[in-house]
């Protein structure tokens, strides 16, 4: 079993980890039906068209 010679720093250790912790903002499209925002390749919430077909039924 691999076990390392010298104690990893702190520094080194966070530095390392920064990276999960940046969040990538949610890109938002135009619905083409209805124009509400919403997330691209995902059925519009307000509509329920998926590009020019209406695949559910919205109240």
């Amino acid at each position: 079993m691999a076990v390392p010679k010298k104690r990893t720093t702190r520094a080194k250790r966070d530095s390392r980890r920064a990276n999960n912790s940046k969040r990538v903002t949610v890109q938002l499209v135009n619905c083409p039906q209805c124009h509400e925002p919403k997330l691209p390749h995902h059925v519009c919430k307000a509509c329920g068209y998926y590009g020019s077909k209406e695949v559910v039924e919205v109240k």
